[in-house]
């Protein structure tokens, strides 16, 4: 084999490397790369948690507020509950001391 069959055998092997090179390359982009609807799908997707996470975070303070507003009136309830309780009581007292009277009175 003489200096310039070398050579050419080099530069042909070398050619054919980078051809191959290249072509290895291409088949990776070409299957790595993302389609434009795919794209647009996951920003329409993305949007769309975006949106969910916002109703959820609205239905989370309006239950908390409502929350709130139910405990305030259970705790009016039972306030008044008390308060009726404890008027209750004291006619019940009025009363029996009211039927003392008259029993002593009467007999």
């Amino acid at each position: 084999m003489t200096r310039t069959e070398f050579i050419i055998a080099t530069a042909i092997i070398l050619f054919v490397a980078f051809c191959m090179g290249w072509f290895a390359n291409w088949l990776i982009h070409r299957f790595t790369q993302v389609a434009r609807s795919d794209i647009e799908e996951l920003d329409k997707m993305s949007q769309e948690l975006h949106e969910a996470e916002e109703t959820r975070d609205q239905a989370i303070t309006y239950l908390q507020q409502r929350e709130a507003e139910l405990t305030n009136q259970i705790a009016q309830t039972e306030a008044e509950l008390a308060a009726a309780m404890e008027g209750l009581r004291d006619a019940r007292h009025e009363a029996e001391a009211l039927r003392a009277q008259l029993e002593s009175r009467g007999a």
